[in-house]
């Protein structure tokens, strides 16, 4: 996760009824939550550069409204969710292993979350898993066409985005100029 928007949705969904084993909250090398949740310290830092470059956040905004849910109770918080980092490495390799063992593509950070499922046991036994895919690996493909050792192809639609001439239109950081601009679309 950056910014842990998918892992407070689910929580929420699961106050509302939704079953859920557990939670993981998977990141990459900028894992203040998963040391929290080993250290019981919250220590917000500068972002480090990654693979999965979206999940490059040092001081997740939900992370406050994830401790309110818990009432600030971290013992609490460590028997719903387990914390999990992955390595620019281990990202490479579980994007190659996946693609090797399945056909598959993954992005980086689905990779990330991959690894982090693949790596989490069953707290139910059987229980299923879900990872939530971030973005097409086309987007990353050149970080991802070497390691599958193949190019990825551009989906029909997003060639056709490609393809359109690019529009846009400045203006000035007021938000008078945007409620003007907005009043005649």
């Amino acid at each position: 996760s950056g910014n842990f928007g998918n892992l407070t949705a689910g929580l929420l969904a699961e106050r509302m009824g939704l079953e859920v084993a557990a939670f993981v909250a998977a990141t990459n090398a900028n894992d203040v939550v998963p040391q929290y949740l080993e250290s019981g310290l919250f220590s917000a830092r500068p972002s480090v550069a990654t693979l999965s470059n979206a999940m490059d956040v040092g001081n997740p905004s939900n992370f406050a409204r994830i401790r309110h849910l818990f009432g600030g109770d971290l013992a609490a918080m460590r028997s719903r969710i387990r914390g999990f980092r992955a390595s620019d490495e281990e990202t490479r390799q579980t994007i190659r292993e996946v693609f090797e063992r399945t056909g598959y593509v993954l992005d980086p950070h689905t990779a990330v979350g991959y690894r982090a499922l693949s790596a989490t046991p069953s707290a139910a036994g059987s229980a299923s898993g879900i990872v939530l895919a971030t973005a097409h690996p086309v987007k990353f493909r050149e970080h991802v066409e070497p390691l599958i050792g193949r190019k990825i192809p551009i989906p029909h639609r997003l060639a056709e985005c490609l393809e359109r001439p690019r529009r846009s239109l400045p203006l000035p950081p007021e938000e008078a100029a945007l409620k003007t601009f907005l009043e005649g679309w």
